[in-house]
């Protein structure tokens, strides 16, 4: 252990494996360590069923009917993969999708007066929807017909809008689009936590949807996609393509301590021995003095016998219910997988709550979405601090890595690990080129 090192990497959640991938493919040497004895940190997937109940202090081990315990995978942390988004761009250009399989996510759903609906997201779709009336109808159709035009870089498809300049409230003035509307639109298509979006100049949003009918228009039930085994998978896949690259892993490493010299970082000791480096990417529990708490997320997993109502006993889904639903300041989510995905037990469900804790009772905040998902055989409840760098690294060359927020997919993920790519090697993360790298090692796809 004792040698240099270009990159060291502590911690093996995703953001940290992505990065390490990365780096490796880059021609970096890179030592990637873990105190754990398991890859995922907080964004690992646990397997078998007794680890959780042990790992949530739970009193009984898993009961007869919960099946064998091996046969379950259960996140940490719910989220599901925008079929045309950053994350799965970044798996097929490293090609790390040799090591996973995917299922498409059966449906997106939104809540509205206590029910839940599904999220039209076509045309076809958005006139039979019962989310609206007839005329409002016609208006959205238009709206989702100037999105699926709109380019930045032609002012011919602007109508009138300015992207720069025009908010999205007035955006949706223009279309005339009510409260109903506007409420699915910002938060199950664009995918916001809160209202702050609507105050802004709207290109952003008009992206975002853009994305979701994009990704939509890949499989057609959904624009999600969510990895046979479970979210473990994932940073497993980016430590594999790390290795092939040369990167050393160490699982199981307690790390001692992070040594600086003149206010940059040189290595990290471990076991009485140092291994140099020239820059550190770590998650936020190896730095504590380099943090700050930026709020709670709080996560309930459920285990259930039966599909959700009203859901077409999807196997998997995605429900929101937006927060002046339920007169919060962010949205509630909830991400549904099942034994169809290998994370359960024959006839199981796993349905993952998650949102911003707003006030000191954060149970009683996620209650309406309890109440969709009853009965519930066994609730799981975390509460965790979200945390992000205090500064960005530059002149410690010690780089944190943000806590995974309430989402249910992974954009804001790779929107850190973009981030963070910037800030150590001072470019921008290009996809093509990390493609281009690939082909030298693998040849050109056979696709």
């Amino acid at each position: 252990m004792d040698e240099e090192y270009d990159v060291i990497v502590l911690g093996t959640g995703l953001t940290e494996c992505i990065l390490s991938g990365i780096m490796s493919v880059n021609g970096k040497k890179v030592l990637h360590m873990d105190r754990n004895p398991y890859y995922g940190g907080e964004s690992s997937s646990i397997t078998p069923l007794e680890e959780l109940y042990k790992r949530f202090s739970l009193p009984d081990s898993p009961p007869e009917s919960m099946g064998r315990g091996r046969d379950w995978n259960v996140d940490l942390i719910p989220k599901f993969l925008m079929a045309n988004g950053q994350l799965v761009k970044m798996l097929l250009y490293t090609e790390v999708t040799r090591y996973l399989d995917f299922k498409v996510v059966e449906g997106s759903f939104v809540y509205k007066g206590g029910k839940i609906y599904k999220v039209p997201s076509t045309e076809t779709e958005a006139l039979a929807s019962n989310l609206m009336g007839m005329f409002e109808k016609r208006r959205f159709r238009k709206f989702l017909v100037f999105v699926a035009n709109f380019d930045e870089n032609d002012p011919k498809t602007f109508e009138g809008v300015d992207p720069k300049t025009t908010t999205m409230r007035d955006v949706y003035k223009k279309f005339d689009l009510g409260q109903d509307v506007i409420d699915f639109t910002g938060h199950a298509l664009a995918l916001y936590r809160t209202d702050d979006y609507l105050d802004v100049p709207c290109l952003d949003t008009v992206n975002r949807i853009k994305l979701y009918s994009e990704s939509l228009a890949r499989y057609g039930k959904s624009p999600y996609l969510y990895p046979l085994y479970g979210l473990g998978e994932l940073p497993q896949g980016f430590a594999r393509l790390s290795a092939i690259y040369g990167g050393t892993y160490m699982l199981n490493k307690p790390v001692d301590e992070i040594v600086m010299e003149g206010g940059h970082v040189i290595g990290v000791k471990s076991e009485g021995e140092v291994a140099r480096c020239k820059q550190l990417i770590c998650d936020p529990s190896y730095i504590p003095d380099r943090v700050r708490k930026a709020g709670q997320v709080i996560r309930v997993i459920c285990i259930l016998s039966h599909p959700i109502k009203n859901t077409n006993d999807a196997n998997s889904c995605q429900i929101i219910i937006p927060q002046n639903q339920v007169n919060r300041n962010s949205d509630i989510y909830v991400c549904m997988i099942s034994y169809a995905h290998n994370v359960a037990a024959q006839g199981k469900y796993i349905a993952i709550v998650s949102t911003t804790v707003e006030t000191s009772e954060p149970e009683a905040e996620i209650e309406p979405a309890l109440e969709l998902l009853e009965p519930i055989d066994q609730k799981f409840v975390a509460i965790s601090d979200l945390y992000e760098p205090t500064d960005d690294g530059t002149e410690s060359q010690v780089f944190a890595s943000r806590s995974y927020d309430a989402t249910t997919h992974f954009e804001t993920t790779c929107n850190d690990i973009k981030d963070i790519y910037k800030r150590m090697t001072g470019s921008d993360f290009d996809f093509e080129n990390m493609k281009r790298k690939q082909n030298d090692v693998f040849g050109e796809d056979e696709q």
